[in-house]
């Protein structure tokens, strides 16, 4: 086991993965930059490091100032988190080159799907369904015509690197296919530095379903059920529930072994979310996230199994402590997207946190790293909490979210909390029919 390991991150996922390393007796490090001098997870790690100013190119992503605070304070491993250098192939490679662990998979599996095409011909050499869609990428506005018409409008123009949501835009019709590739190149460029992009069918109203996957590297693969992720804005989830009101146990237990058994031919290593978009009864992959999720706490609520600790258990050479048929699924969670925005606009709202008050009592837990005076900076993601609910039921579940969500008590900035009270009185969340479409309607009806 590891002696000490540096957290690369900050706010509530650093403060998440110190826990699980004091619950192993291995001492951590926070690294921080000066906007973040007053974090929870500073004030709570055995050793902190300020690696730069507060842009996160000066300090978060600045890999030799993360690896001099390595070397500073003797750190033996690396958990990254997500977001910032998580599914950095290149990071990975420098850290292991310095005999330092990378907490997650090799680099060559996060390059491997951190390229969108390589990616999905990956997932179809492993067996996984795919989205239908151009082989390559596509270099003209002739070409991409011609793919178009063969797979019949609407199709989905997508940037072959990065994520949410950008470089990413549909064309309906023919007419609209131009305008759409040239502006999902740009904000590609702009957003990746890589203009390449690929075309995929547009599926009408799928739900968004991911598949918790989890090896050890030595071709031992497990899946831990699905989440559903389908209430989204702008491509960004902001809701997240453990089992999908759309699946029933059939289709969980078969794309959920379709899944593990492509990840134990690969021998991925650690935590890894496969992500489908889900319509009539059909899986079409979309990508793979090498890295710990934002939701991973509904399959912890679900599963009974802390991802985190895990993560840290295999990173240092051991094999999976759980086998398939040791993994049950009970009960029902939810998470909402806490964020430091305006519940209407979306507006970041930084700030300082005059009064918090997180809600308590059984099957509640909130992951944040925050607290009554803090002042939230405005350089990094909104993200300032989590609140997670289980239930034995769904039912069960979505009534213990309302209580929860009235006992939550932020003042002193703009938060979603409203928009979430609101959401849950909607017939069609109540009853699961949604798809990934349905919160953009909903917002630009009201």
């Amino acid at each position: 086991m590891f002696d000490k390991v540096l957290i690369a991150n900050r706010g509530e996922i650093a403060l998440r993965i110190q826990r699980a390393c004091k619950e192993l007796g291995i001492a951590t490090v926070a690294v921080h930059s000066t906007a973040d001098a007053d974090a929870m997870h500073v004030r709570l790690a055995d050793e902190s490091v300020c690696i730069g100013p507060p842009p996160a190119a000066e300090s978060y992503l600045n890999i030799p100032r993360l690896l001099a605070a390595c070397e500073i304070t003797g750190a033996d491993a690396v958990h990254p988190g997500y977001g910032f250098l998580s599914e950095n192939a290149r990071f990975a490679e420098i850290l292991e080159e310095h005999q330092i662990t990378f907490i997650g998979p090799t680099s060559e599996h996060i390059r491997i799907m951190g390229d969108k095409i390589e990616a999905k011909e990956t997932a179809k050499k492993l067996g996984i369904p795919v989205v239908p869609g151009s082989d390559g990428a596509v270099n003209s506005e002739t070409e991409a015509m011609k793919i178009a018409k063969g797979m019949g409008f609407p199709v989905l123009i997508k940037a072959t690197a990065g994520g949410g949501g950008r470089g990413m835009k549909v064309a309906h019709t023919a007419a609209d296919l131009g305008l759409a590739l040239s502006t999902a190149r740009a904000e590609a460029k702009a957003a990746f530095g890589n203009d390449a992009v690929y075309i995929e069918k547009y599926l009408q109203k799928p739900r968004h379903i991911e598949i918790q996957v989890f090896g050890d590297g030595q071709g031992n693969a497990i899946h831990l059920g699905e989440r559903d992720c389908s209430l989204q804005r702008r491509h960004q989830k902001i809701l997240e529930e453990s089992p999908s009101p759309a699946l029933n146990a059939a289709a969980r237990a078969k794309i959920g072994e379709t899944v593990a058994a492509a990840m134990r031919k690969l021998k991925y290593r650690g935590a890894g979310t496969v992500e489908f978009l889900y319509e009539d009864g059909e899986f079409y992959f979309i990508e793979m996230n090498t890295r710990l999720q934002v939701e991973h706490p509904v399959t912890e609520a679900v599963t009974d199994i802390d991802l985190v600790l895990e993560q840290i258990r295999v990173a240092a050479g051991g094999s999976l402590s759980i086998k398939q048929e040791d993994v049950t699924f009970s009960g029902h969670a939810i998470e909402c997207r806490i964020n430091a925005e305006n519940p209407r606009t979306f507006r970041p709202s930084p700030g300082q946190i005059t009064y918090w008050h997180p809600p308590g009592g059984l099957g509640v837990r909130v992951d944040s790293g925050v607290y009554q005076g803090y002042r939230i900076p405005p350089y990094y993601d909104s993200l300032i909490g989590k609140l997670i609910v289980h239930g034995k039921t769904r039912n069960e579940c979505l009534m213990r979210l309302k209580r929860a969500l009235s006992e939550f008590v932020i003042d002193g900035i703009e938060t979603t909390i409203p928009l979430f009270n609101e959401l849950i009185q909607q017939p069609d969340i109540a009853n699961g029919l949604y798809d990934i479409h349905w919160l953009e309607k909903y917002l630009a009806k009201s």
